[in-house]
């Protein structure tokens, strides 16, 4: 054997081992690409999974949010029409006149009077427009004077210094108390659904 034919069966020999690195390269390379790609696909998926969950989440928030929003603009409202229906009733209580005011203050009184029994002087309280009408019904109780204004709708505020017992029977008082317990009651029949 010749040199030559040494050097030429190394040639070759190399050739084919460079191919057959090259081809194990490229098989290689083609793995990589195609774990990445599959990475890739993968990490872009579970992306869009996210971007999805977020964005359902966040139109969770919104909605719950203006559901809160119109719940409570609902209740204000609610709370403005019980008010207007609160002033409207005590506008109604300070203006009524005549037989019908003079009943109820006899009543009131009457049922302060309940707590004055044998008192030797009861004060008597009320709404300033009513002293004329008060100092009347009071000429037929014995001990009973109108001691001055207060601050009220109508009806009666009734003391006496040797029981040390003050009775507040105003319409506010009442008005107050009726409220109060009929609260519910009132804004169903306003609001019935």
């Amino acid at each position: 054997m010749s040199l030559d034919t040494v050097v030429e069966d190394i040639r070759e020999e190399a050739h084919a081992r460079a191919e057959e690195i090259r081809e194990e390269g490229e098989s290689r390379a083609k793995e990589i690409v195609s774990a990445a790609e599959d990475d890739a696909e993968e990490i872009r998926a579970e992306a869009e999974r996210e971007a999805e969950r977020e964005i359902e989440q966040l139109r969770e928030q919104r909605l719950s949010s203006a559901k809160l929003e119109a719940k409570q603009e609902r209740l204000e409202a609610r709370r403005d029409v019980l008010g207007d229906v609160r002033e409207q009733v005590e506008t109604e209580l300070a203006d009524l006149g005549g037989d019908t005011r003079e009943e109820l203050t006899r009543t009131l009184l009457d049922a302060a009077g309940e707590e004055f029994a044998g008192a030797d002087a009861v004060s008597v309280y009320g709404r300033a427009d009513d002293q004329e009408l008060l100092e009347s019904i009071l000429d037929d109780y014995d001990g009973y004077e109108y001691a001055g204004d207060y601050d009220c709708l109508g009806g009666v505020v009734v003391e006496s210094e040797g029981t040390r017992v003050r009775v507040n029977n105003t319409f506010d008082s009442i008005l107050e108390d009726v409220w109060e317990d009929n609260l519910r009651e009132i804004s169903e029949r306003l609001f019935e659904q």
